[in-house]
């Protein structure tokens, strides 16, 4: 072979073969977001909600299958959703969208998190002109300029039994980064101390161009220069170094409902960091634990009590007192109460959170058996051994054990 044959290549047609290989490999936009392929413009609209909501990257921190999942739902949308780019990709499949931006979400593609948010805002919300960033890092105000966004903190609640369940306020000093209030969070050192930034020209937003054989194609990102602020610091603030923050504390007052309980999360919105430049602070995250009490044991909304009486008690009933959250309670006890027997208090337990309804206290019995006697005592139970009366006869109607918690509890 020589080599004016070895060049004789068709490039065009190579690209082609290739750029249709790539798309082959792609799944079928119908397919991602489970809708026909005459469903209207609601119904894509609707399979696109909740694909992004099951794929939510916040639902699902550090999944890297759900984040492309996610990506790859943003990608069927911004085409099925276009009524041009909806025809061509019917009839010439993925190959008639390559040489935009279209596509560009799924793996490997140049379009962000911020992208997908910016174009798809409408899906999830416009809260007061601020786009709800995915990983709580940035938000994009009008015009699609980003706006800075603290960081969440995390800190943990200790409670009392009687805390939980009549519930309360807790004044709590949070050491977290607040606006600095020597240049009130621009971090510059005053306002002659900033300028239009050189590379955005105060956009905060850069576009790029792209040129491939198929055409052109354009992507916005956030400047790198300023960080999509539109504008630069020449002096910086001598007490936050530019940053526009500062260590300090502030005391917060949580109110937290009654009938919590140990693991859950609370959340109190823009208690958490602050963010420089006029940013929005972050989120106080808020984790329940529980302090164990002395004599009552939580299960679910209900309150165990451990009653230990005497065999006489047992035999001949008693009225005895018992804690309850409340304060001490007066219970009586039955003559020929069996060890075991659960006695239940109605409504003296635990509030479920934002309800009416509140769970019970449970007295479970159990009958105290001396391990020491003295000889008189043994002589008085030798004496009632043989009576007919201290046998044990179960009844057929008495339950068992089992069967009284399963009661109990079902």
């Amino acid at each position: 072979m020589n080599a004016s044959k070895s060049m004789n290549i068709d490039i065009p047609k190579a690209f082609d073969t290739i750029i249709q290989k790539k798309m082959s490999k792609k799944r079928d936009y119908y397919d991602i977001l489970g809708v026909k392929r005459d469903a209207d413009a609601d119904a894509i609209k609707k399979a696109y909600r909740k694909m992004a909501i099951k794929f939510h990257p916040d639902k699902n921190p550090g999944d890297k299958q759900a984040e492309e999942n996610f990506k790859e739902a943003a990608a069927a949308y911004e085409v099925l959703s276009n009524a041009e780019k909806k025809k061509r990709y019917d009839h010439y499949g993925h190959a008639a969208n390559a040489g935009s931006a279209t596509g560009g979400y799924g793996a490997g593609g140049s379009m962000n998190m911020d992208d997908i948010f910016s174009q798809f805002g409408d899906i999830f919300g416009d809260r007061g002109g601020h786009f709800e960033s995915f990983f709580g890092q940035q938000q994009r105000g009008r015009g699609g300029r980003p706006v800075a966004r603290g960081s969440n903190l995390r800190i943990k609640v200790k409670l009392t039994l009687e805390e939980i369940v009549k519930g309360v306020e807790k004044k709590i000093k949070v050491a977290k980064k607040i606006v600095c209030n020597h240049c009130n969070g621009s971090g510059a050192k005053d306002q002659s101390s900033t300028q239009t930034c050189h590379t955005c020209g105060g956009s905060g937003a850069v576009n790029k161009v792209t040129n491939t054989v198929l055409g052109q194609m354009r992507t916005t990102s956030t400047c790198p220069t300023c960080g999509g602020h539109g504008t630069e610091i020449t002096a910086k603030c001598t007490s936050c170094h530019g940053e526009g923050l500062i260590r300090g504390e502030e005391t917060i007052s949580i109110n937290i409902p009654a009938g919590v309980s140990e693991g859950m999360q609370l959340s109190m919105s823009g208690k958490g960091n602050a963010a420089p430049r006029g940013g929005i602070a972050g989120d106080l995250i808020i984790l329940i634990e529980e302090i164990p009490h002395e004599t009552l044991k939580r299960e679910g909304n209900n309150v165990v009590y451990d009653l230990h009486i005497s065999f006489i008690d047992a035999t001949l009933g008693s009225t005895v007192e018992i804690p309850t959250i409340d304060g001490k309670a007066k219970i009586k006890i039955e003559q020929g109460t069996q060890g075991g027997k659960i006695l239940r208090l109605k409504g003296k337990g635990i509030p479920e959170v934002n309800s009416y309804h509140s769970g019970d206290q449970l007295v479970y019995v159990n009958i105290w058996t001396p391990k020491a006697l003295s000889k008189e005592e043994q002589t008085l139970l030798q004496k009632l051994q043989e009576s007919p009366n201290f046998k044990p006869q179960p009844g057929k109607n008495e339950k068992s054990f089992f069967d009284r918690m399963k009661e109990y509890f079902e």
